[in-house]
């Protein structure tokens, strides 16, 4: 190490490629950049050449889209201008009983004459309607005697094994909560009507909603089928009525649109012969309704007090109707003279629900303080139930078709059998509520207490019967 001696030299300069030092290498290098440039211009105008080709194909679909946007709206006006020729030329005598209703586009246009009282003037219920009551009601009670439990019903130890085989979503997440509900007399399908403003319409054989009804501005306080022209009735806390009619396609579009109500419609409910229905709201009157022209034939609002409808059910026998009122008060009503003919008193709170037994001498009725048993033989009350605390209300009531079983809903459900004035009404079965929310809103017995429907304050059908028997209706359904 000590040997070597350090060098000190100038920074060497790198010198030019060799291609660079004579005029013929510069050529060819600028002939090479002029190639890589030109090869880059080809490749966008290729590009850009696509670009056009997709956008004059976006456009021609526009202009596409748009001619059939404009034949598709002259196809909806020349619709609507023969729907509207069409209305014109129906002949006065279809209107009826209700000369001055004027349906379109499901919504009906009251033309009501206005009394000297300022209220408008009803036409009634005329006395060929009366004597279609009246012959009903005497071939319902002849029959009602003769009467024989029928073989099919589920019996008791049936009941005591009842437990939930399946449950439904049907209702939206944001706005759970079902209030009412209704099974078709003749078909396996079950009604809802929620707190988010729809009616759903529920297979329960198949586990498939099968349409839902969606017009109401808000919750849907009660709803009921009418199998006689595949017709359904909502109503609602918009203070509206609609009658909507099952069309071809199994959906249900809104034929009339009732607005005589100023405050909440509570109950709904059909007369026998399926041919006229009540309505009952906050507004205190009761109205009386043509099922088949959707008009008003009287409306009867109670003088003697300020306090609303809560509930509402016809006999069976369809003479006489049912209230309950926000004041604790159960009203009889004689439908015929549309006169108040009874008083029951002694409950606390609203009457929320009540339910008239198919042997047509019982009425159950239900309300904060809980279930009362009348026999309207005596106009008495002759049993109470009062399965909760004070703090808990009992919101529903329902006797079953053939009259031997009664299910009360609160925070939870429990089911009775039925015995007559001076037996005692044994407690069956107590069933959970499942939801959690504590509060059973609505209860049904299926056809032969065979299952019973529930719903509560958050958004699923809960549908309770013999462990195994949805499996077995499912396979009897895939063999048919």
């Amino acid at each position: 190490m000590d040997d070597i001696v350090p060098v000190k030299t100038n920074t060497i300069v790198k010198p030019r490629p060799l291609q660079a030092a004579s005029i013929p290498g510069l050529l060819g290098i600028f002939q090479n950049e002029w190639d890589a440039l030109m090869l880059s211009n080809f490749a966008l105008e290729q590009q850009l050449h696509t670009a056009r080709q997709e956008l004059s194909h976006a456009l021609y679909q526009h202009d596409a889209a748009c001619r059939v946007i404009a034949r598709l709206k002259k196809e909806r006006d020349d619709a609507r201008a023969l729907l509207a020729q069409a209305e014109r030329q129906i002949p006065a005598s279809v209107a009826g009983a209700a000369p001055a209703a004027v349906v379109s586009n499901g919504k009906r246009v009251i033309e009501d004459e206005i009394g000297p009282d300022g209220k408008k003037i009803r036409p009634g219920i005329n006395p060929v309607m009366i004597d279609e009551l009246t012959e009903c009601n005497a071939m319902l009670s002849a029959q009602r005697k003769k009467r024989q439990v029928p073989p099919t019903l589920a019996p008791i130890d049936a009941l005591e094994r009842y437990t939930q085989i399946s449950s439904h979503p049907l209702h939206k997440t944001n706005k759970p909560g079902i209030l009412s509900m209704d099974i078709h007399p003749s078909k396996d399908i079950v009604a809802t009507g929620g707190i988010d403003t729809n009616a759903v319409i529920f297979d329960r054989s198949s586990g498939q909603i099968l349409c839902t009804l969606a017009g109401h501005s808000k919750k849907i306080t009660t709803l009921k089928f009418i199998p006689r022209d595949q017709l359904f009735v909502t109503g609602s806390a918009d203070k509206t009525v609609r009658i909507w009619q099952e069309n071809e396609n199994g959906n249900y579009n809104c034929v009339h649109t009732l607005k005589d109500h100023t405050d909440e419609v509570e109950a709904v409910t059909v007369h026998v012969t399926q041919k006229y229905f009540v309505s009952a709201s906050k507004d205190n009157s009761w109205c009386f309704y043509d099922i088949s022209t959707g008009s008003c034939l009287t409306q009867v609002g109670d003088a003697s007090g300020q306090e609303g409808y809560t509930s509402a059910s016809f006999h069976p026998d369809g003479l006489i109707l049912g209230t309950g009122t926000t004041d604790a008060v159960v009203k009889i009503w004689d439908v015929k003279a549309q006169s108040n003919v009874a008083k029951f008193e002694g409950h606390v709170g609203p009457v929320t629900a009540m339910s008239f037994s198919e042997n047509g001498y019982f009425l159950a009725t239900a309300a904060h303080d809980g279930v009362k048993l009348w026999d309207l033989r005596k106009l008495r009350n002759f049993r109470t139930f009062s399965p909760y605390d004070l703090d808990t209300p009992t919101n529903t009531v329902e006797f079953d078709f053939s009259g031997n079983y009664l299910a009360i809903g609160g925070s939870d459900i429990r089911v009775y059998q039925v015995a007559n004035v001076k037996a005692e009404w044994n407690l069956i079965k107590t069933l959970p509520d499942l939801s959690g929310t504590g509060k059973v809103t609505s209860v049904k017995f299926g056809v032969d207490a065979k299952y019973i429907a529930i719903g509560s304050m958050d958004r699923n059908l809960r549908i309770f019967g013999l462990p195994g028997d949805d499996q077995m209706e499912e396979s009897n359904t895939a063999a048919e």
